[in-house]
């Protein structure tokens, strides 16, 4: 499902998309963006966040609470704080405009491919360290008893982390592992994602 309020953008990479193999969805606002969510079998959504209507942090929050459907948000807000609000709502992935379509695609896969291959291999293993408990099969985490809700990218970068106590991890290690694609330029990503994941654990 692709959500933009900018016409041709959105033409642009159902075309492109559809090219790929892709069945597409688009919606120029967050409001028709959530009617067609409803109705039809969404594996994914790319997301503008400057929209009419409702705009895109809104409608992360309001998929959230129905889906754990992967989330990439496509704006021309490149702030850390913008990031880590993204973040904050459930968004998985952040892709600055102007961008590349083989960005686009590439983050699409790597998405899909993580998504696939849970569903595939679910993990049953429980780890431990210190006060948090990660549960792979509940998909739940602990935090001295208490139950800590994680998004789906933080959930999986922590269980990355719990599985090398101790050992330091690179960033282009966990853009590889968590993300699934090679880290390209310069990007806050991991460190918001760290962020975010250490207010809620720590």
């Amino acid at each position: 499902l692709v959500v933009d309020d900018e016409e041709p953008l959105r033409n642009l990479l159902r075309i492109s998309l559809q090219k790929a193999g892709y069945t597409v969805y688009t919606a120029c606002n967050g409001v028709e963006a959530m009617d067609i969510f409803r109705q039809a079998p969404v594996d994914l959504v790319l997301l503008d966040i400057l929209m009419p209507d409702m705009d895109g942090y809104m409608l992360c929050s309001e998929l959230r609470k129905r889906s754990d459907v992967p989330i990439i948000m496509l704006s021309a807000l490149s702030r850390p704080d913008d990031l880590v609000y993204g973040f904050t709502l459930g968004a998985d992935d952040y892709i600055s405009k102007p961008f590349q379509f083989r960005e686009v695609e590439v983050r699409i896969q790597a998405i899909l491919r993580r998504v696939a291959w849970l569903k595939e291999k679910p993990d049953f293993h429980i780890l431990s360290c210190d006060d948090i408990v990660l549960d792979g099969e509940a998909h739940e985490v602990r935090v001295r008893g208490e139950l800590v809700h994680l998004t789906p990218i933080e959930f999986q970068l922590l269980r990355y982390l719990m599985r090398m106590p101790d050992k330091p991890v690179s960033k282009n290690e966990l853009f590889q592992s968590v993300w699934g694609y090679d880290l390209v330029g310069d990007t806050n990503l991991v460190e918001v994602a760290i962020r975010r994941l250490r207010e809620k654990v720590e």
